[in-house]
């Protein structure tokens, strides 16, 4: 394999020639994991206890907490956890996440599914960390040393003999891991503002669309209507799957939710059949397992039978439509395979605006608000793409940092 100028080949790929490629049990001191039996010991309070799903993407997440009280001697003392650990899972769905210990906990102890590296050089923890963790280059080796295996799982000797490619002075490892970790706070902040904005859309939803709060200027009435009263309802019908196609003939084909992409309809499957036709324009929702859930459509479709169209003249009902999902679960029926019927469908009561111009500002409201969640969602994929991009120059050291 050729190998560009001032690098060289080693076990974990190229890398610069003054880097060097060293086992993890080179660089720690202490290497253990969890044992079984600590169900014996959990508690409502006491010591933090660590176990796989704790360990998240180079990090520790707390979302879902489980206390012990510890046992006293040589287990609890190999197993309790210190600042600047190493935590790998092992076992499980999740083998290969990575999170180094930042937190000084006053006392936390690991399951049987983690294992813990004590590294000799503490200050090396975070380079270390985010070279094996997930799509980095080091965590290759992990998927490695689990091929041939009818469970997952890695064990302390997998653990010990992970490459490290190392650049030479702990000042650039910690500039590598500092520049990544800055990517990670501004994901991270993306994410929380996500969260923010989806919990606020919520809110109003809850207050503009039972009429609990009203948009200045409007004051008129609001009536409960049934679905097939204000709107045009199409209930789909599958054509023949010989007449289906990938090349492009026909209408696309919309029979269920394989074909809706973050609430829109997407181009996967034709059809030169028509059967029932849904309009560029027109809410989309499904009315097979599961029912209810709302898209709409750009183009011109063909409605299977696992979908129906409906037809309102501005995006009022839409958005009352996604607010009234989770309310679908009283209407469908079926004890192995729910749907809904066209009388169902017809039979919805909605809370509607008798002014137009009312719902037409109160979706207003929702669009914008819609928009802006989709380009924060589009800036935090880029973010995620530029932090893989990042990774795999920096911890190679195609990108040397000055």
């Amino acid at each position: 394999m050729e190998v560009m100028e001032g690098y060289k080949q080693t076990e974990v790929g190229g890398i610069p020639k003054d880097w060097d490629v060293v086992p993890l049990d080179g660089l720690s001191d202490f290497v253990t994991s969890g044992s079984r039996g600590w169900a014996q010991f959990y508690s409502k309070r006491g010591a933090l206890f660590i176990r796989s799903q704790n360990v998240r993407d180079g990090r520790l997440s707390f979302e879902d907490l489980q206390y012990v009280s510890p046992p006293s001697g040589a287990e609890g003392n190999r197993t309790k956890v210190r600042p600047n650990d190493l935590l790998i899972t092992i076992t499980g769905n999740s083998v290969g996440n990575v999170a180094l210990v930042e937190e000084a906990f006053e006392e936390a102890y690991i399951s049987q599914h983690v294992g813990l590296v004590r590294l000799k050089e503490p200050a090396r923890g975070s380079y270390i960390c985010r070279f094996l963790s997930p799509n980095s280059p080091g965590n290759q080796q992990i998927a490695g040393s689990q091929s041939g295996q009818s469970k997952p799982g890695l064990n302390l000797r997998n653990l010990k003999d992970f490459l490290i490619a190392l650049p030479p002075s702990l000042h650039e490892q910690r500039a590598i891991a500092t520049a990544l970790s800055d990517v990670d706070a501004l994901i991270d902040g993306l994410t929380r503002l996500i969260a923010k904005k989806r919990d606020l859309k919520q809110a109003s939803m809850q207050q503009l669309l039972t009429g609990q709060t009203r948009l200045p200027g409007f004051s008129g009435a609001w009536e409960t209507k049934r679905l097939g009263d204000v709107a045009e309802i199409v209930m789909g019908q599958s054509p023949s799957s010989s007449n289906y196609n990938s090349i492009g003939k026909g209408l696309p084909l919309i029979q269920g939710n394989a074909d809706i992409l973050n609430r829109w309809a997407i181009k996967r499957t034709y059809t030169t059949q028509s059967t029932k036709r849904g309009k560029a324009g027109d809410i989309l929702m499904s009315v097979r397992a599961p029912v209810g859930e709302i898209s709409r459509t750009t183009f011109d479709v063909c409605l299977g039978r696992g979908v129906c169209a409906i037809r309102f003249p501005n995006a009022f009902l839409y958005h009352s439509l996604v607010f009234f999902e989770p309310n679908w679960t009283k209407h469908s029926k079926g004890s192995t395979f729910d749907s809904v019927n066209s009388p169902d469908v017809n039979a919805v009561e909605i809370y509607i605006p008798v002014e137009e111009a009312e719902q037409v500002a109160i979706a207003t409201i929702f669009s914008d608000m819609d928009a802006e969640l989709a380009a924060l969602d589009a800036r935090l994929t880029k973010t995620r793409a530029l932090k893989q991009a990042m990774m795999q120059e920096l911890l190679t050291g195609k990108t040397r940092l000055v």
